[in-house]
């Protein structure tokens, strides 16, 4: 078993699989979805008869624009969500409300049945929970720095990560992905996280992206002065 925020995850059985374009979640992240589909409607319903877990997966390559209602390949890591709130409408569609619970890594896949209309898979966890602080060391004054002096005061999301940087209740881990599903909207470097075990290089990948951002919004603003830069709201 794993723990996150204290909702157990049991890897011994296949977890349904929800794929997308992107990754749209990770830990401690909170999601809304609407889900239409009848294989998805179908998994919805029979996860909430069990443990109301299912794992959040990313398609590899562009397949899936020609295979979609197939089974084109995904990528080897997924996110193990919890759906914390649920409304099923007439139609038997679903809003749903998840949280993002750990990483995985997909170790056997299995395909629909004649029952059963989305695929599972077999899961192992990756990376420890929340991490360890420790190897998180200078992490907080670092994001804090970067978010309350200089250009990137200007996102509108930095407010509220500052109070979560200054509240030393929450663990720097924790943090950490508060600001990655936060202030990161690049899918690449969202999936880089997402399959990142290590919460100390995932710090790294973070911090390379607000500076490349710092210094991109010093050079626009050194051409047009008030200027935001083009695609870099992050917001």
């Amino acid at each position: 078993m794993s723990e996150e925020a204290s909702i157990q995850v049991n890897f011994t059985t296949p977890k349904p699989l929800f794929p997308l374009d992107a990754a749209v979640l990770l830990p401690q992240q909170i999601l809304p979805l609407h889900v239409f589909e009848e294989r998805y409607t179908q998994m919805v319903s029979e996860a909430l008869d069990s443990a109301g877990q299912f794992a959040m997966a990313v398609f590899q390559g562009n397949r899936w624009k020609q295979e979609y209602h197939g089974c084109p390949p995904i990528r080897p890591v997924v996110c193990v969500a919890q759906i914390i709130q649920h409304e099923q409408l007439e139609d038997g569609r679903f809003n749903i409300i998840i949280q993002g619970i750990c990483r995985a890594r997909v170790v056997r896949h299995h395909r629909p049945d004649d029952e059963r209309l989305y695929r599972t898979a077999l899961l192992e966890p990756i990376g420890v929970p929340l991490g360890d602080d420790s190897e998180l060391f200078g992490v907080r004054e670092r994001f804090r720095e970067l978010l309350s002096d200089g250009p990137l005061v200007q996102l509108r999301a930095g407010e509220w990560i500052l109070q979560r940087l200054n509240n030393d209740e929450i663990p720097t881990a924790a943090v950490l992905e508060l600001v990655s599903f936060t202030l990161m909207s690049d899918p690449e470097v969202k999936y880089r996280l997402l399959a990142e075990p290590d919460a100390a290089t995932r710090a790294e990948i973070v911090e390379d992206e607000l500076l490349d951002m710092q210094q991109l919004i010093r050079r626009a603003q050194a051409q047009r002065p008030g200027d935001w830069p083009k695609g870099c709201s992050w917001n």
